[in-house]
């Protein structure tokens, strides 16, 4: 897998012209009559995220065939329903900042923002009526509610502090890895239809979601608050537990593991109890042992679309798991 510092816009570059097809699409939904929820969507696209999601649906259907008008609007549906889930989740989370700017709940509080992620969930659902296509209907359903499935098995396991490993993979399968299959099996399903295509495609895409979420949680450790957007900490001082967490605790002899649960345990966790945090889960080669998982779920991805064709679709595709495994946000 090439590790040189790829760009997104390099790897976007070969889809250009369908990134803008996308952009109207995602745009005219968000419009409303009500002002203050345009008011709010202008701030949503002045500080966009990276696309993934839509841009891994455009990837996937050119390296399948060609985009249809039901390609862009499942690309728009799929930035529609993961920017829902955001909004929730900073309610939920008490998050103050998002991608380097305040929060919509920190901006307009949370009454406003638990409404907003409602409209945007009921604009997905009405893109979603726009395809029709029985096919695409079924796999969005059932991804919608696996992203709350997720996030409630994360919840209810930091509360009753009974988190593995293999449940770790579960829950973050639900609440990442499902959005992005079913964003890349969207891009087969609305071109070629085939099933080996939608197989294919399905398998990368979830490969890199999880390979997307333990980079995301890593992150979380050990990034720079400037770097990732967020606040710097923030799954342990919610007492949310990620896969380096989970080795070191495995690792860790008696005494250190001890002293782990009872820093995680503190309540209010302060930026040194964090850094005792990460000391500890180092010296239990939790990082190590996260990165090591990045890089075999990375492999799967690759492996996904290894018998397609040379083309820059599929270069920038490679390319998109070895941005995932160097990005620094």
């Amino acid at each position: 897998m090439r590790k040189d510092l790829i760009t997104l816009k390099q790897i976007t570059n070969p889809i250009l012209d369908d990134i803008k097809i996308f952009q109207n699409e995602f745009e005219n939904a968000l419009r409303s009559e009500v002002r203050l929820i345009n008011s709010i969507t202008k701030y949503i696209v002045r500080n966009k995220g990276k696309h993934i999601r839509p841009i891994l649906t455009i990837l996937s259907s050119r390296i399948c065939g060609e985009p249809t008008l039901n390609s862009y609007r499942a690309a728009a549906m799929m930035e529609l329903l993961h920017v829902a889930t955001l909004v929730h989740d900073d309610v939920v989370d008490e998050a103050t900042k998002r991608r380097g700017f305040p929060s919509i709940n920190q901006v307009w509080k949370n009454k406003v923002a638990v409404l907003m992620g409602d409209f945007l969930l009921s604009k997905a659902l009405i893109n979603m009526i726009g395809i029709k296509d029985f096919d695409a209907l079924e796999l969005i359903s059932n991804t919608a509610e696996k992203l709350s499935a997720g996030e409630i098995l994360q919840l209810e396991k930091s509360i009753t502090k009974s988190m593995t490993e293999p449940v770790y993979y579960d829950m973050i399968n639900q609440k990442t890895a499902s959005l992005i299959a079913t964003s890349c099996e969207l891009g087969a399903i609305t071109t070629s239809k085939s099933p080996e295509d939608r197989k294919a495609m399905f398998t990368y895409g979830e490969k890199l979601g999880m390979a997307f979420q333990i980079q995301d949680d890593l992150f979380d450790m050990l990034g720079k608050e400037s770097d990732t957007g967020k606040d710097g900490g923030g799954d342990v001082k919610k007492n949310l537990i990620t896969l380096p967490l989970i080795h070191a605790y495995d690792i860790l002899g008696k005494s250190d593991s001890k002293q782990l649960k009872k820093l995680i345990s503190v309540k209010n966790k302060s930026k040194s109890t964090v850094n005792d945090i990460r000391g500890l889960i180092d010296l239990g080669d939790g990082f190590t042992y996260a990165k090591k998982q990045l890089q075999v779920y990375s492999e799967q991805a690759l492996d996904a679309v290894f018998g397609y064709p040379d083309s820059k679709v599929k270069q920038s595709m490679i390319d998109l798991v070895a941005f995932n495994s160097v990005r620094v946000k």
